[in-house]
């Protein structure tokens, strides 16, 4: 796991640039295991990359133009795992969303913002 002083800001804003990302879920969509949980963002993967969980590193997509802006950092008490998702132009009131999404059953997540308020 990763933790705010060890987010890389410019080598994940660089690796985002490189690669495409890709919107799996997107916005409004129920969760594929919870119907009555509803992406408020898109939500996706961002290619060529590998989180801590082997898949690749997921972001929350949001309707700023301001780049990469923060990063949730996610334990998972259920898979027994720890990840980062990423921000990517999203405003400060959709990062807190983002958040407030991922608190759910056995998962929290700390929100880490590099974004101007």
């Amino acid at each position: 796991m990763t933790d705010d002083e060890n987010v890389d800001w410019e080598k994940w804003e660089k690796i985002i640039k490189a690669n495409k990302i890709v919107i799996d879920r997107p916005k409004n969509t129920p969760h594929p295991r919870y119907s009555n949980r509803v992406y408020p963002l898109d939500y996706g993967y961002i290619t060529n990359t590998k989180g801590s969980d082997g898949e690749e590193v997921d972001v929350f997509v949001g309707t700023a133009k301001n780049g990469l802006v923060g990063a949730i950092l996610t334990v998972d008490a259920i898979k027994n795992d720890k990840e980062i998702k990423l921000l990517w132009n999203t405003s400060r009131e959709e990062a807190e969303i983002a958040v407030k999404f991922v608190n759910f059953g056995g998962q929290s997540g700390k929100l880490i913002w590099h974004g101007k308020d």
